[in-house]
């Protein structure tokens, strides 16, 4: 493995994660409705167009290294499902944002047969490989238009109703099914929502898509995942209650998207070595405050390497440091903590 890669393949083992999120980017791999997805499509391992590079064989080499680490114990595999190829898209409607494509918009109703497909193909070629999938997501943050758009109707304005949910239930009900005929142990989860506070036009609120949620469908699910970044709104209570209004009982609450930094699309880190260090000293806080709400069960950090358009990662795009949460994670690990109710790391360890 280069150099650059080997020295945070190593960082990441001190982590141990208990879970990792895979998410799956439908149409880099299927860009044709004639063909199937193929697995081993080359990803070039760059960070879209930023180096270092380490290529490999796409998904089919990703269930490979999981199942070498799944040998080791933990890192239980959580699929997330994202972006619609262009012949599988429905067409334009309602109030959308500008540069929203193809890509951005749901699964038309008449593809999900291979939306199903897709999941079953996953599922074979992780157990070919070795790789246990036990968790699924229908679909990536359907409550904002990067993901899913139009999300609300036209014409535009915050008042209008908002459309995000019907899509994403007929998603995630080809899920339940595809997963409830494979063999095996596996499960969906529902939401991995955006936190949104505000009725927007180009946006939907967490309480306006849970309350869209039919009760069946959102009980029935392993548990919600709600996306939350340091510094961001905090939903838990209002989640907490429409849950319950459901008849879901205290369902277990993911936070599957977490991290310090900038998370906002297209912004960029400011404030120095002092703002990386108050970040981590954050994370460590809102970890504790997670720990003791015995309805949080899970919580995943977003993401090792940084996105340069997202930066909230552990270590540098360019893989020549790190940021100080890498440690803080650490100590939070599974090797670290090896059982569910072992104590939270005393201090924060922002190294």
């Amino acid at each position: 493995m280069p150099p650059p890669f080997a020295r945070w393949r190593d960082a990441l083992e001190k982590m141990h994660p208990a879970l990792y999120r895979l998410v799956v980017y439908w149409p880099a791999i299927q860009p044709s409705a004639g063909a199937p997805a193929d697995l081993n499509a080359i990803n070039g391992g760059c960070l879209r167009d930023k180096q270092p590079c380490a290529g490999y064989r796409g998904l089919r080499d990703q269930l490979r290294a999981l199942a070498a680490r799944q040998a080791e114990g933990g890192w239980e595999g959580f699929v997330v499902i994202t972006g619609t190829p262009e012949w599988a898209a429905r067409p334009p409607s309602g109030c959308e944002r500008s540069r929203i494509g193809p890509t951005n918009r749901m699964p038309r109703s008449d593809v999900l047969p291979a939306y199903a497909k897709l999941v079953r193909d996953i599922l074979k070629a992780a157990k070919e490989e070795g790789a246990t999938l036990r968790y699924w997501a229908p679909w990536n943050e359907p409550n904002h238009p990067y993901s899913s758009s139009p999300q609300r109707a036209a014409p535009c304005g915050a008042a209008q109703p908002s459309v995000s949910a019907a899509p994403y239930i007929e998603v995630a009900s080809t899920l339940e099914k595809a997963l409830a005929k494979a063999p095996g142990d596996q499960g969906y989860v529902i939401g991995e929502v955006a936190v949104m506070i505000r009725r927007l036009a180009v946006t939907t609120t967490v309480d306006e898509f849970l309350d869209a949620m039919p009760a069946k469908l959102l009980c029935g699910a392993r548990a919600w995942t709600q996306h939350t970044y340091i510094g961001g709104e905090d939903v838990l209570d209002d989640v907490d209650a429409r849950l319950k209004a459901k008849g879901c009982g205290d369902m277990a609450i993911w936070m599957t998207e977490t991290g310090a930094g900038a998370p906002r699309t297209a912004t960029s880190r400011t404030g120095g070595r002092p703002a990386e260090l108050r970040g981590c000293r954050a994370v460590h806080r809102i970890l504790g405050t997670w720990y003791r709400d015995k309805r949080i069960t899970a919580a995943v950090q977003y993401t090792l390497r940084e996105d340069d358009v997202f930066p909230t990662g552990l270590v540098t795009t360019d893989l020549t440091r790190a940021y100080p949460a890498l440690k803080e994670w650490q100590q939070w690990g599974l090797r670290a903590r090896e059982r569910p109710g072992d104590p939270p790391p005393a201090r924060a360890r922002c190294g």
